[in-house]
């Protein structure tokens, strides 16, 4: 199995957190400790937090916060939820500056999750015992000893029950005529990702799908989440491309989810800063999982990463 293309199944609640040598204002400068995990643990309460940088839904990094809180009390966790378009370049300022405030970082950018692997420059070591578990699959998860499969994402057709009662069969019927100017789809400019899930319709799905699709005239968001909400007012009324909505339903939108056959899933990768408390961040990843609820089967899922930033650790030795 591709270590860029592991299939997961669903979108874990707990995305991969990581901490380093902290740089910014206030912090302690510490170097990585060398010992046991419980002198990992020890060093990492004594650094206090963790910051992460994530694509993922709000709600699914208030579950990542709660429950590395509650398996590492004394170890606080912040986040600030944005787009690869938002975070990508913060994140290579900070790895630039020697000043970062993120510990982790969730991208769903190919290009940027190999370069970073292939440089080594912004992560530290993966570290951990539940990397070894044999449930998480060590071989295929770990890039170069320095970033690691997480979570997983599926993207499929969206629509709003009270303008489509009947739903939406097959990726076809987004190409109605009456749809025109109803649809909604993800701004692919400088979005990676994005790009590659419109090279994956024309592959998968009709040759021409996309300017096809073109031709109904969709609105543009700027994500998949500002999609769902597009939906749910009714600003659209169906979408090739958004999460599964299932906490939309439950909260009373009036939206419908199918998972075409085949269906895309992004990458995702974390980037890591502080070495102790990214270590036991990307040590509690693995094991920690709450997939949402899905109606489809899907071929392809999300490639996830982690990585340890060094621009944060390294400057945290150089400071000693």
């Amino acid at each position: 199995m591709s270590t860029w293309c592991r299939t997961l199944a669903a979108l874990t609640s707990a995305a991969a957190v990581g901490l380093s040598a902290a740089c910014s204002g206030g912090a302690t400068a510490t170097g990585p400790v060398s010992g046991t995990w419980d002198d990992v643990v020890a060093a990492a309460k004594d650094e206090g937090s963790v910051y992460l940088y994530s694509s993922q839904h709000p709600e699914n990094l208030a579950s990542v916060k709660a429950g590395f809180e509650a398996t590492y009390p004394g170890i606080t966790v912040e986040f600030t939820r944005g787009s690869d378009v938002e975070l990508n370049p913060r994140v290579d300022a900070e790895h630039k500056s020697g000043r970062g405030i993120g510990d982790v970082h969730m991208t769903t950018d190919p290009a940027w999750i190999r370069a970073a692997a292939d440089s080594g420059e912004y992560s530290v070591n993966v570290v951990g015992p539940s990397f070894d578990n044999p449930d998480y699959g060590r071989d295929t998860s770990v890039v170069n000893d320095k970033l690691f499969l997480t979570s997983a994402a599926v993207l499929g057709l969206g629509w709003n029950t009270t303008a489509l009662p009947d739903g939406l069969d097959s990726p076809e019927d987004l190409l109605a005529p009456e749809l025109r100017g109803r649809v909604g789809v993800v701004n692919p400019a400088g979005f990676a990702a994005v790009t590659d899930q419109f090279r994956f319709f024309d592959r998968n799905w009709s040759p021409d799908y996309t300017d096809e699709l073109a031709q109904n005239e969709p609105r543009v968001y700027p994500g998949v989440l500002a999609v769902a909400q597009g939906l749910g007012s009714g600003e659209i009324i169906a979408t090739p491309m958004v999460q599964p909505l299932v906490r939309e339903q439950e909260a009373g939108a009036p939206v419908g989810w199918f998972r075409p056959d085949p269906a895309w899933g992004p990458p995702t990768t974390p980037m890591f800063s502080r070495p102790h408390r990214t270590r036991m961040q990307r040590n509690f990843s693995p094991t920690s999982s709450s997939p949402p609820r899905a109606s489809r089967r899907c071929r392809r899922g999300t490639r996830v990463c982690c990585r340890t930033s060094r621009s944060r650790s390294d400057a945290h030795r150089t400071s000693h």
